[in-house]
């Protein structure tokens, strides 16, 4: 059977990979095509199109940028009908993948949306859009099972975070060894920064996160490079002895830091898997701000807080995010109550991501559904 899977993001690339290695198990046959990224097309997608010449973040740039995604779009519609898949895969990146699931649907194609659009965040009105284009949907986080079914009357299968068996292949890291192969301090307790995956946030984010560096020499700060970035667009950040790099290896820096900043998304999660302390740091430029903060209507902005219902990590937000808000609050989580409060709450966080196995449900799930749509086809009434 044929399968067409739209990413957009890292994270999409991340759990897209698994999702396509677990196709490949349930239909030894599968042919998968995909928009994604070197993850997917190394468990054996063709890639379409790479998540990197997507990555548009914010109101302001997506604006911006308005003629390459409608590009975009077009490409992916002619390169979907050129491909005849028999179902379509949308993950996450929703404000894309809803606008080719109208189309899809219009025009005949099965759809199945895998890590759901987060309209209990903002512009909920979508759930219109979702009940008519999209056949199955298969959710990650635990409060959206309710959000759909109960609130909205639309059924959904959750099937667990797969951030949890993600996390669970990354063996840990050889303390002195990883520590050698990227220069890093051989004695420093590590203090890692996630400052996001796009060109725009990371420049944001940085210069705030390396600020506070003076105030703690005893740690090493090192920054996680994004896979989607060059290791050139890191080095004006590289200037001082105290702050190290690693390239596409987060897991494992977070498998031996400390304590971390990090930019909010889903890096706020894998941090907490990881029992890693973690003070939360968002910055937008001055129209997307007062854009979100108008149509988000959320208490919190980290999955974190938002799975617990309650402020476990520090959130650092536009104006809050600065030097000594910063120092203040990376202090608290380095040792002392804020600190052991942070990694209890972890415990569990964990439990109610729903057990491993996520990428395996939903393969089973589709497949499943597919061949029985299928074998209707052939064999109708």
């Amino acid at each position: 059977m044929k399968y067409y899977i739209i990413a957009g993001e890292a994270s999409g690339d991340l759990h897209g990979s698994n999702l396509i290695r677990e196709l490949k198990v349930q239909d030894t046959d599968a042919v998968i095509r995909c928009w994604g990224g070197d993850l997917m097309q190394a468990a054996g997608g063709d890639l379409a199109k790479h998540y990197k010449e997507m990555a548009f973040m914010g109101f302001l740039e997506v604006l911006l940028n308005l003629g390459a995604i409608f590009r975009n779009i077009k490409f992916c519609k002619n390169d979907i009908h050129a491909f005849n898949p028999d179902v379509l895969i949308f993950i996450d990146y929703s404000g894309f993948n809803l606008r080719i699931a109208k189309w899809a649907k219009e025009v005949g194609y099965r759809t199945n949306y895998y890590i759901s659009p987060q309209i209990w965040a903002s512009r909920e009105n979508r759930i219109e859009k979702i009940k008519r284009d999209i056949d199955s949907m298969y959710v990650i986080l635990p409060f959206e099972k309710d959000f759909y079914e109960t609130k909205h009357h639309f059924p959904v299968q959750f099937v667990g975070h797969p951030l949890v068996d993600a996390l669970a292949a990354k063996q840990p890291a050889v303390n002195q060894t990883f520590r050698k192969e990227n220069n890093l301090d051989s004695e420093k307790p590590l203090v890692a920064l996630l400052p996001g995956s796009r060109k725009q946030e990371v420049k944001k984010m940085l210069d705030l996160m390396l600020s506070v560096i003076h105030d703690f020499p005893e740690y090493e700060f090192v920054i996680a490079g994004a896979p989607s970035l060059d290791r050139d667009f890191y080095t004006p950040f590289l200037d001082n002895p105290n702050v190290g790099f690693v390239l596409n290896k987060t897991y494992e820096l977070l498998g031996l830091s400390h304590a971390a900043l990090v930019t909010s998304g889903t890096a706020t999660l894998e941090t907490a898997l990881f029992k890693v302390p973690q003070v939360v740091c968002y910055r937008a430029n001055w129209v997307s701000y007062q854009i979100a903060k108008r149509i988000i209507t959320l208490k919190y902005i980290s999955l974190v807080n938002l799975i617990m219902d309650k402020e476990v990590v520090k959130e650092l937000i536009q104006n809050a995010l600065n030097t000594q808000n910063l120092q203040l609050e990376l202090a608290k989580i380095l040792e002392g109550p804020a600190r052991l409060e942070q990694t209890a709450a972890y415990d569990r966080l964990a439990k109610k991501l729903g057990g491993p196995g996520a990428s395996e449900k939903v393969a089973k799930a589709i497949v499943t559904r597919l061949r029985l749509a299928l074998e209707e086809v052939k064999h109708p009434e």
